[in-house]
């Protein structure tokens, strides 16, 4: 009886050792499983966060794309974002040296004269019954921002990953210079730019406060860099106007 009572403890000890090592591998293999899995996710994941925004080719020059002189680029951002991004971009520009390869990024502002309005909505007039006025300085192009750098995979990177830019304006975001008439017509004054004219010339203006007006050239001060033009004013009359050479363009013949 002892005897058999024996061998049905061992029997029941076997059974249960069985059991439990049929567990043991269930449980290590759903670990395995479980494991994969993880391991899956988290490259799918990783692979949407490249997605998100693709690295950039790399140059076959890595120090320069394009030539080694610094144009001005235009750079499109979130609306109020602006001056954010101006600010990020100078920080960068300090805390990781690019002095020698970015030296300026700026909003284009423009200053403009207003009447003063009361709560209503009214003009305010004072004593003498001229409608006050008011100097205001507001965004010339909402939404965009200058940047005067040496474009490289280094300066392109700095500000396309700015927070609140959206991308360089140009084909396919790549970065496309400014021409000296753009920078003009943004207010940026262009050193060094000079234009072959003399009395006689039919020229037209192309940035400031004659912009589109046409006319002859009646004398050039080089010295001054400036040229008088008659302007035709209402009423036919023609009035003698001082004009940049910078913002004047000949036209063709």
């Amino acid at each position: 009886m002892a005897e058999d009572k024996n061998k049905d403890i061992e029997s029941a000890l076997d059974t249960a050792k069985e059991a439990t090592e049929e567990t043991t591998e269930e449980i290590v293999s759903e670990k395995i499983v479980s494991e994969e899995a993880v391991t899956e996710e988290a490259v799918t994941e990783e692979s949407v966060e490249k997605k998100e925004e693709p690295l950039r080719p790399k140059s076959s020059n890595v120090k320069q794309q394009g030539d080694d002189d610094p144009h001005w680029y235009v750079v499109h951002t979130y609306s109020g974002y602006e001056d954010k991004v101006v600010r990020d971009i100078q920080n960068t520009i300090k805390s990781r040296h690019l002095e020698d390869q970015m030296f300026d990024v700026t909003v284009p502002v423009e200053t403009i004269v207003e009447d003063v309005r009361d709560k209503n909505g009214n003009i305010v007039k004072n004593k003498k019954g001229i409608a006050e006025k008011k100097t205001k300085t507001r965004k010339k192009f909402p939404g965009y921002v200058l940047v005067h750098m040496i474009k490289n995979d280094v300066t392109w990177y700095v500000v396309r990953n700015s927070l609140g830019v959206t991308g360089f304006v140009g084909p396919g975001s790549e970065p496309v210079p400014l021409t000296d008439i753009e920078l003009l017509k943004l207010g940026i004054k262009v050193e060094g730019l000079s234009i072959d004219v003399e009395p006689g010339d039919n020229v037209r203006v192309v940035a400031g406060e004659w912009e589109n007006f046409e006319g002859v050239v009646k004398s050039v001060n080089n010295s001054k860099r400036t040229v008088v033009i008659p302007f035709e004013m209402s009423g036919g009359r023609m009035t003698d106007v001082e004009i940049d050479i910078d913002v004047i363009q000949k036209k063709e013949d």
